[in-house]
């Protein structure tokens, strides 16, 4: 049987009479002046009666104070049970509660904040180990692919015609193509020097995010690398929560972003003091009776000077 049909749809006389004792237990549970007027009353069961009264406290528009009162069988006095302030039908309630990793978005880490990576975040993946590489001599090795590779050119002479032929394989023009510098002109050294000094000056080293940042980007699953010289020294941000995220990051930058931040740094414990003030060290002032000594009496002393 459910406690919906257990409740008793006649609130007992007696508790509902006790208004005054329900106010006052109210305004013992309350600060003064924020309980308010009697606003109604439900009956919890036999002999079992919630009051209500008005919360006049600010920020609590709609809730109310519930104080339950309660007699026993046979009874004529009756006994507060519990008050508190809950919420009615109307109340002004916090938003649901949400995460923090749901929470947050793109800029919100500043200088010293840490973003613990999930172990199982889609976003990343174990790096390369040498362990999926193909054996030497076996059908999907780069030996056998160039091994297949000469005897196609062997038969067939040449590219079908119609179609564009490809530069020579090991030709400049080769390398050049898959380097992607079939370029009228390129980056000079000065160029790549000016834009190293301006990407480092953003995003390096020297920076208040990097100076608090738990690791720097070159040990970062979310650093995304770039061809070139400037690569030896620059990477992509591919962290959508960092704030240097789609931007040239310097190696040595870095983030509370990290993806390996997973487990946050322990708070510092202090060092033992070299005094200890919180313990007490007995000290007697004469020795303890089994100590080997006999104490000597006011007497006996008095007849040891007489005798000298």
């Amino acid at each position: 049987m459910s406690a919906a049909t257990t409740r008793s749809r006649t609130p007992d006389r007696l508790c509902a009479e006790a208004v005054d004792l329900a106010r006052a237990a109210a305004e013992e549970a309350a600060a003064p002046g924020v309980v308010g007027e009697h606003t109604g009353l439900v009956s919890e069961g036999d002999r079992v009666v919630t009051h209500f009264f008005a919360c006049k406290e600010l920020g609590y528009r709609g809730w109310r104070w519930a104080v339950t009162v309660a007699r026993a069988s046979r009874a004529k006095i009756v006994t507060v049970d519990e008050a508190a302030l809950l919420p009615g039908p109307d109340a002004v309630l916090a938003p649901e509660w949400v995460p923090w990793s749901e929470r947050l978005r793109p800029g919100d880490m500043g200088p010293g904040d840490l973003l613990p990576t999930d172990a199982e975040d889609l976003r990343l993946e174990p790096g390369w180990s040498g362990e999926d590489e193909p054996p030497p001599h076996s059908a999907v090795s780069h030996e056998m692919a160039d091994l297949v590779e000469a005897e196609d050119a062997e038969v067939t002479g040449g590219p079908p015609a119609g179609l564009p032929a490809a530069p020579v394989r090991g030709s400049i023009a080769a390398i050049a193509d898959e380097l992607g510098m079939r370029r009228a002109r390129v980056l000079s050294r000065y160029g790549l020097h000016t834009a190293a000094d301006r990407w480092e000056e953003a995003y390096g080293p020297k920076t208040a995010m990097a100076q608090a940042a738990p690791a720097s980007c070159v040990s970062c699953g979310f650093l995304t690398p770039i061809g070139g010289s400037l690569g030896q020294a620059f990477g992509v941000c591919a962290n959508e929560f960092s704030p240097a995220d789609g931007r040239v990051v310097s190696l040595a930058y870095g983030c509370g972003g990290h993806s390996e931040a997973a487990v946050m740094p322990k708070p510092p414990q202090p060092a033992p003091p070299v005094v200890d003030e919180t313990r007490v060290d007995p000290f007697p002032l004469r020795p303890a009776p089994d100590s080997g000594s006999v104490p000597v009496t006011e007497d006996e002393s008095s007849a040891e000077l007489g005798h000298s």
